[in-house]
């Protein structure tokens, strides 16, 4: 299959600008009036599909793993269950996710060409997902000039934390204008809601709540503008309102929709092990999300503790089941539970009053439960791990919110972990073999690429920032 790239040689990593093609779509189709670019249409549904795997990918190996859904049990060096990360580890997001952008504005501009509010405030939608993403990741990242080497710019500068924010704030709020007057788009060309216009909206602005929520604790304007969405211009801000515009790619297992994880050989799917944290919970609460998420250890389901000390492996117990690789649901972006979650901590922290914020946390459950095609067990909410009390600390109420939150974001990228480190919740076992003195990772170091093809630009993220290890907190994160 023919693919576009646009060669420019020394910044392949920092600037990238090529064109990526995903096997079994088809060529990418050149603008009748002459446009340098693609048109909008053929270029969305292989970057939403190309990011998307790459995400689950790396959930399924970084995420999992520090965050004790599963354990990859051994005691050879980089266990990322121990804390142990490599400086490898760095480089597949950073490069996946950059080349995306590349595509995600050229979307941008093919609206533009094309006269289409639609492809233009996707794009803006998407690349605030991805550019979050990255800074969440890795801190301070390039950002304004990044992805510009068709310009002439190949060593692009650092921006800040805060800035990237700020500026991602700009661009939901300009995709949020133009879907007011957006049109239906080709239902072929969106894996996610099938061309519909409202559904972006609705999306662009749950993902605003999420990323306004994230920095709400350096941030004080994050929190006037929630409550600006939720009780004071509710209607010009319209939001998930069922799982049914949850932003997911489903993937269907007609090509090109295969789940990446349809090729893996079950041995590799089921060697790492689910960690008793992810397992102790849902069988407490006869969750029925169980029978999905795991397999069966001699006639019940049990996990293995996490961060157990080298040469003091435990019994191998259950795991995740081989039919998840083919799990349409795995291709979650954002689902309408989490955004319930979001809204119950904004309300338990009075910042919010259109509803209590119980009333959210409940239907966050139900939402996250009934996703995965099961019914909501009776007298689920008035279990003690999970009833609400209004009486509860603020620590007490964000833990039962986000140990529920924490089902939701399963196979969601690395968002449990940015949640993990935004609020430690929730509380996660600390076993003695944890290496980084038991502190949870705060960030990914820059590729090893990046630090000599770019080594101007690179001190100086690293003076402004901190050093380049993984526990140096980004922004957002910092006491």
């Amino acid at each position: 299959m023919k693919k576009r790239y646009i060669i420019w040689g020394l910044m392949a990593l920092l600037s990238l600008s090529s064109v990526s093609c995903t096997k079994n779509f088809e060529e990418l189709a050149k603008n009748p009036n002459e446009s340098s670019f693609a048109l909008p249409q053929s270029l969305l549904a292989p970057a939403i599909t190309n990011i998307v795997a790459a995400n689950m990918n790396r959930s399924q190996r970084i995420t999992n793993e520090l965050m004790q859904v599963t354990v990859n049990m051994g005691d050879t060096d980089g266990k990322i269950f121990r804390y142990e990360i490599r400086s490898a580890e760095a480089d597949y997001l950073w490069t996946n996710w950059y080349v995306q952008l590349t595509n995600l504005k050229d979307i941008y501009t093919g609206g533009e060409d094309n006269d289409s509010n639609t492809y233009m405030g996707i794009s803006l939608i998407l690349q605030s997902w991805v550019y979050s993403m990255l800074t969440d990741t890795y801190g301070n990242v390039p950002y304004f000039e990044s992805n510009k080497a068709k310009e002439g710019l190949f060593l692009p500068k650092y921006d800040s934390q805060q800035a990237i924010y700020a500026d991602i704030f700009a661009r939901l709020e300009e995709a949020n204008e133009l879907l007011k007057t957006g049109t239906n788009v080709i239902s072929s060309s969106d894996p996610i809601y099938g061309g519909v216009a409202a559904n972006w909206r609705k999306f662009g602005n749950s993902l605003y709540l999420r990323l306004l929520m994230r920095v709400s604790g350096k941030d004080q304007a994050a929190i006037d503008k929630i409550k600006d969405m939720v009780d004071l211009n509710a209607a010009n801000y319209p939001v998930m309102t069922s799982n049914a515009e949850s932003a997911i790619l489903k993937w269907s297992g007609s090509a090109p929709y295969v789940s990446p994880f349809a090729t893996w050989r079950p041995a590799d799917w089921y060697t790492p092990k689910l960690a008793s944290f992810f397992v102790d919970n849902l069988n407490e609460w006869s969750d029925p999300r169980i029978g999905k998420w795991a397999t069966v250890f001699e006639g019940e389901y049990a996990g293995i503790p996490s961060g157990y000390p080298v040469g003091q492996a435990p019994q191998a117990k259950s795991t995740l089941p081989t039919a998840l690789q083919r799990e349409p649901l795995l291709g979650n972006i954002m689902n309408y539970g989490e955004l319930q979650f979001i809204l119950a901590e904004a309300a338990a922290k009075g910042w919010i009053t259109a509803k209590p914020a119980q009333q959210y946390y409940e239907a966050g459950i139900t939402g996250a439960i009934t996703m995965w095609g099961f019914n909501v067990p009776s007298n689920y909410m008035n279990f003690n791990s999970i009833k609400w009390d209004d009486s509860y600390t603020l620590d007490q109420k964000m833990e039962l919110i986000h140990k529920q939150k924490y089902y939701s974001l399963f196979f969601t990228d690395l968002q449990s972990w940015f949640e993990y480190r935004r609020t430690g919740h929730p509380n996660l076992p600390k076993g003695s073999g944890l290496d980084n003195n038991g502190v949870m990772p705060a960030r990914l170091n820059y590729p090893v690429s990046v630090q000599s093809s770019n080594r101007e630009n690179y001190n100086a993220a690293v003076a402004a920032q901190g050093p380049d290890v993984i526990t140096t907190q980004v922004w957002w994160q910092k006491q």
